[in-house]
């Protein structure tokens, strides 16, 4: 075998050998706590959220929580808008992902059942999705167009 097509087929090799080990570093198979918090509102309603920013926090989410309060949600963020898509491996909770733009302007929800591997997208690119558990929005009349409020979507980008 030709030395570079060799050195190729290794690399494959590597890569695919540790490709698994990656991923299940990112799974440690327990609720990740202890994320910077935040609070934004969106009418009269006021919600307490974890901020997921990194790559790692983002790949994690929601996995593993039995339960979340009410008031509560995770805010992912991302490096610049793009269309987004969740899924909800290892998610226990049924949620609703708010897909929203730099304004803070929800573009559209999504209804996620828990264990569902089916991709949830944003109709129009984004940078940031808020998970919520499912009903939240539609129990206050909150649809796309709603405004979310917080010290990301004040400042100028």
């Amino acid at each position: 075998m030709h030395p570079p097509i060799r050195r190729a087929l290794l690399t494959l090799i590597v890569a695919l050998a540790t490709t698994p080990v990656l991923a299940q570093r990112a799974d440690t198979g327990t609720p990740q706590l202890d994320l910077p918090r935040s609070e934004l509102s969106i009418g009269m309603h006021r919600i307490d959220v974890q901020v997921a920013s990194t790559h790692p926090q983002r790949q994690t989410g929601l996995m593993h929580r039995k339960e979340m309060p009410q008031h509560e949600g995770m805010l992912f963020v991302f490096e610049q808008p793009s269309v987004q898509c969740f899924w909800m491996r290892n998610t226990l909770i049924p949620l609703t992902a708010a897909f929203v733009q730099d304004d803070g302007g929800i573009v559209n929800l999504a209804d996620m059942q828990p264990l569902d591997e089916s991709s949830h997208c944003s109709t129009k690119p984004v940078r940031y999705v808020l998970e919520m558990n499912q009903g939240w929005f539609k129990q206050r009349n909150l649809k796309a167009g709603a405004k979310l409020r917080g010290p990301m979507f004040a400042a100028p980008r």
